[in-house]
């Protein structure tokens, strides 16, 4: 295990955006070694060039082969890797970069969504050892058995972060993005909105699933899981940022509200009611690797339910293509899509020992006219869908509600 000053930085794709942001990277990077830190870097590929490569990809046919994908995207972090490290030895620091798979990141098989599995991480070891600034391309990894390179999904820069961290056995897991840390709901639509100083892995895990775009899920996780700390911070700003640990000093009852945009709702109706029948919907959703969010089924009548459910909207052709034969199949009597939904949550650990805050929450909603169609909950968070052209409504009633 290295000493506690190996610190790893990951910077995203708007702090790498150009030559100019990538020296101001660089000085951070600097600042950082030159306080006696050994230094591993994860850089996302440039600015919007990973949809660029996508879009490309679908100028030339409607269903590009995923592991085809995978080879051009992993490109996007080898371009970054190599300009960082190009940059760092003119000015004199030692610098190495490493792909996913020369790092040591091995990951499952699955093209476009792969989870890590492993980090060996002795290429990364030789170059800290040798005085090195080591650069890692995030959001890849490679896979044993298919001897395939893999990515990890939108995101996945973050998880290779606080994954190396926890595999080299780092002090802590810098994240660095274009916004001053976590904020008590998106400053972008929610004037009022705080920073969070300190968060627990919980409350942020909650909110990283719940819309908050600033970390992905998985790197929480394994954040919490091997008790790295997380700081996210700006690269542009001198902030502090925001702390992810393991408990927080004063726990909230509400930490933040956070909402997502991004899903559709569908529903299965006029489906036989009988043992079984939603393992066998749902086993073909996963067995397709949707990403089923909250699920409803509606009291049945006369032997027969209703099942709804949200999934991302990226994934809607996927979602349709698998309702239209499962809808046969299971003899319902057919599907519905309503793509005008939203998801708005309310987070804290705070809740586990106060009653009434769901409540709260409905009454506020509904003191605003906004109507609710689907409720899920979790001992620390309470989400709704709601229609969503009430979305900015919604959070700015919460937040005032619970926060401001």
């Amino acid at each position: 295990m290295f000493p506690m000053s190996l610190i790893v930085q990951k910077f995203g794709g708007t702090s790498v955006a150009n030559t100019e942001s990538l020296q101001v990277v660089a000085q951070r990077i600097i600042d950082c070694k030159n306080k006696g830190n050994d230094v591993v870097v994860v850089p996302s590929a440039m600015g919007s060039s990973t949809d660029e490569l996508i879009n490309l990809a679908h100028e030339l046919s409607s269903k590009p082969s995923p592991r085809e994908m995978d080879m051009l995207l992993s490109a996007g972090e080898r371009i970054t890797m190599s300009l960082l490290s190009i940059h760092l030895n003119s000015l004199g620091y030692k610098s190495i970069s490493l792909t996913g798979s020369q790092a040591g990141i091995i990951t499952s098989s699955r093209h476009g969504k792969a989870e890590i599995e492993e980090i060996t991480g002795e290429r990364v070891r030789e170059g800290l050892s040798s005085g090195n600034i080591v650069i890692v391309a995030g959001f890849q990894g490679f896979n044993r058995d298919t001897r395939e390179i893999t990515t990890l999904g939108r995101g996945g820069s973050d998880a290779t972060a606080v994954a190396l961290a926890a595999a080299l056995g780092a002090e802590r897991c810098e994240i660095f993005t274009d916004v001053d840390g976590v904020f008590t709901a998106d400053p972008r639509v929610v004037n009022d909105a705080k920073l969070i100083e300190e968060i627990s892995y919980d409350e942020m895990l909650e909110m990283a699933s719940s819309g908050a775009g600033v970390l992905m899920a998985r790197s929480v996780e394994f954040g919490r899981r091997y008790n790295i700390p997380i700081i996210v911070k700006s690269t542009f700003t001198n902030n502090k940022g925001t702390l992810v640990t393991e408990k927080t000093m004063e726990e909230a009852i509400v930490s933040g509200v956070t909402h997502n945009d991004k899903e559709i709702k569908f529903t299965l109706y006029g489906v036989p009611d009988q043992p079984g029948i939603a393992g066998k919907f749902f086993g073909a959703l996963s067995e397709s690797g949707i990403n089923v969010d909250m699920i409803v089924q509606n009291v049945s009548k006369k032997s027969i339910t209703d099942i709804s459910f949200t999934a991302p909207v990226d994934q809607k052709s996927d979602v349709e293509e698998i309702l239209s034969k499962v809808s046969k199949d299971l003899n319902a009597e057919g599907y519905d899509i309503d793509e005008n939904v939203a998801r708005v949550s309310i987070i804290g650990a705070g809740m586990k020992s106060e009653s009434g805050v769901a409540s709260r929450m409905f009454n506020t909603l509904g003191k605003n006219s906004i109507n609710i169609s689907m409720i899920s909950t979790s001992p620390i968070r309470v989400s709704c869908v709601i229609n969503r052209k009430d979305t900015k409504k919604a959070l700015e009633s919460l937040h005032k509600e619970f926060i401001s």
